[in-house]
């Protein structure tokens, strides 16, 4: 869930001119839908965590078994790889399916956030999240600054922060967690603006395309929905209280 950022998919190239008006008229048509998108399946995600931590049946299916719960982020892994690649290869509705399905996927394993963590403070940090994107995201979207120079740090900051967190399942040193907590939340607080200035450029690639504007519109939604998601499950390791 860590490991993809919006440049693991190709953008179809496209020629278009357009003046700046009609332009932030695009981007700004554009990205409501990726925010309408990521909404969506954040809401999706949400419900259904909720409903796998308040159904012991549901729970019992999901975190009974390791294999299961294993199998389960494995095809989160695999929907993601695939919906990334193949995404303009696919209808407009087996691309909407197949993120919707992901947002279904993710709910089930977040469900352990809700057994772990108090109510309230998965809410207040909820709504940290949701500032801290916000902000962030408009800075992405405004700003006039190229971001594009912060891409290799990014990445190779993402990647050094995968390789801590896998270490520190062997080691469970409380320094390493509490680092790499902090960190995460730096990374992807940066990602957020960084991903939505690349996010608001596929508002081009569909144009004159509705099922091309469709699957951008996807692509972008998912791109932040991870941003989203994962800068919570970091805000969460510091300031939530465990029941």
């Amino acid at each position: 869930m860590e490991d993809f950022t919006s440049e693991d998919y190709q953008e179809p190239q496209a020629q278009i001119t357009l003046s700046p008006e009609e332009a932030s008229q695009v981007m700004s048509r554009f990205m409501v839908q990726v925010y309408g998108w990521m909404a969506g399946a954040l809401a999706v995600s949400g419900a259904v965590a909720m409903a796998v931590a308040s159904m012991p049946v549901l729970q019992e299916l999901v975190f009974g078994n390791r294999f299961v719960f294993l199998g389960l982020l494995l095809a989160e892994i695999v929907v993601v790889g695939f919906l990334s690649r193949k995404a303009f290869e696919w209808s407009a509705g087996t691309t909407t399916a197949a993120f919707m399905g992901y947002s279904v996927l993710n709910g089930l394993t977040l469900g352990i956030i809700f057994m772990v963590y108090t109510m309230e403070s998965i809410s207040s940090t909820f709504f940290i999240t949701a500032g801290t994107f916000g902000v962030m995201s408009l800075y992405g979207y405004f700003t006039r600054t190229d971001l594009s120079r912060w891409g290799n740090l990014l990445f190779m900051g993402l990647i050094g922060l995968i390789i801590a967190s896998v270490v520190n399942i062997f080691l469970n040193s409380p320094a390493l967690y509490w680092i790499s907590s902090f960190v995460g939340v730096l990374l992807f607080t940066a990602l957020t603006a960084y991903d939505t200035q690349k996010v608001k450029m596929l508002a081009f690639l569909g144009y004159q395309d509705d099922a091309t504007d469709r699957k951008a519109a996807v692509l972008g939604a998912l791109t932040l929905y991870l941003d989203f998601v994962n800068l919570f499950l970091f805000l969460l390791r510091i300031f939530g209280r465990r029941r």
